[in-house]
């Protein structure tokens, strides 16, 4: 399998992560009038089969550890276990994460949603597997949890009526913030392995955390189409059939973009200097490169007044300089 040999190559899978993480909802804007419900069937799909794909190339080329099928066959119970329920956490936080955007809009859901995740995710890996300079990672992970902030307030400045915060989309941020935190924690043990029952590496525990997220969006999606937690009406199943199939196309590409993202990070933790935390801590970068595609590509603060863009100058700087602490801190 490929594994990073260096730290310039694992810091290369961070970024590629973070760069995937913030553009795989890119995909969802392909789908006008879309349902975000209907959407995630495709994207769970696409993020399981291209968890098989990637197993089968990167997971069993080279000459480090075991093929792909290999590494899955061997694989421990408690190895499965713990990437499944990885999958099923993320699952469920990155549901509730979307819808409360929809209740309580990004200027609310951002700062308390992935703002509480970074922070949670950050320590709890950090515990899991204590590596790097403390002092520079949780500093860095203070940056980036005030750009993420400074993000919501651009936002904020935007628009000309912001949605009223009610206090159903603030409990549903800090569940789906919650829930974002701990998954990675999962997916560290199984990666960590145990005396008894080594790893079978960073390609089959994606496979499990994949399985974890395809079985667990049947129960949770078919809910949240029931009753959306957004208040609009219930979603109908026929919708998806009804869909052009460059929407399907799109929804799968954004899991496989995800997928990639992931698996890069995942890979990456496990390599020397690095562990879980900062890994975790980088990829959550993503706020900033979704930040880069609304500000460059889709022009959403086109005409904003001069405060938000203020506030987005303000944003960079602070993530810059975050993630530049967190990228540092394996190195002192």
């Amino acid at each position: 399998m490929f594994l990073p040999e260096t730290y310039q190559a694992a810091l290369a899978l961070m970024i590629l992560s973070m760069l995937c993480w913030g553009s795989w909802a890119n995909t969802l804007k392909m789908c006008p009038r879309y349902r975000f419900q209907l959407f995630y069937w495709d994207y769970a799909i696409g993020l399981t089969v291209a968890s098989i794909i990637i197993g089968h190339t990167a997971g069993s080329f080279g000459s480090v550890g075991p093929t792909f099928q290999n590494a899955v066959h061997s694989a421990s119970t408690s190895t499965f276990v713990f990437a499944f329920i990885g999958g099923v956490v993320f699952n469920v936080a990155n549901l509730l994460l979307v819808a409360a955007i929809d209740v309580a809009g990004l200027a609310v859901a951002f700062p308390v949603g992935i703002g509480l995740a970074l922070v949670i995710g950050a320590v709890s890996n950090y515990l899991v597997a204590p590596a790097a300079n403390p002092l520079l990672l949780f500093g860095g992970v203070a940056l980036v949890a005030v750009a993420i902030v400074l993000d919501a307030a651009a936002y904020r400045s935007r628009e000309s009526s912001a949605k009223a915060t009610t206090v159903r989309g603030i409990v549903i941020s800090l569940v789906a913030g919650v829930l974002m935190g701990c998954f990675y924690p999962f997916v560290a043990h199984a990666l960590a392995g145990t005396p008894g029952n080594p790893s079978p590496g960073p390609y089959a525990v994606s496979l499990f955390f994949a399985i974890g997220l395809l079985i667990s969006t049947v129960p949770a999606n078919l809910l949240l189409m029931a009753k959306p937690l957004d208040g609009k009406p219930p979603v109908e199943g026929a919708g998806y059939w009804k869909a052009p199939l460059s929407w399907h196309i799109a929804g799968a590409l954004g899991g496989a973009i995800w997928c990639v993202g992931g698996i890069a990070n995942f890979v990456a933790s496990g390599a020397h200097l690095v562990g879980p935390a900062v890994s975790y801590t980088i990829g959550q970068g993503a706020t900033m490169v979704s930040a880069c595609w609304g500000v460059f590509v889709w022009r959403e603060f086109a005409g904003a007044p001069r405060t938000a863009k203020m506030l987005l100058f303000l944003m960079f700087i602070f993530f810059l300089m975050g993630l530049g602490a967190v990228a540092l801190a394996p190195l002192y």
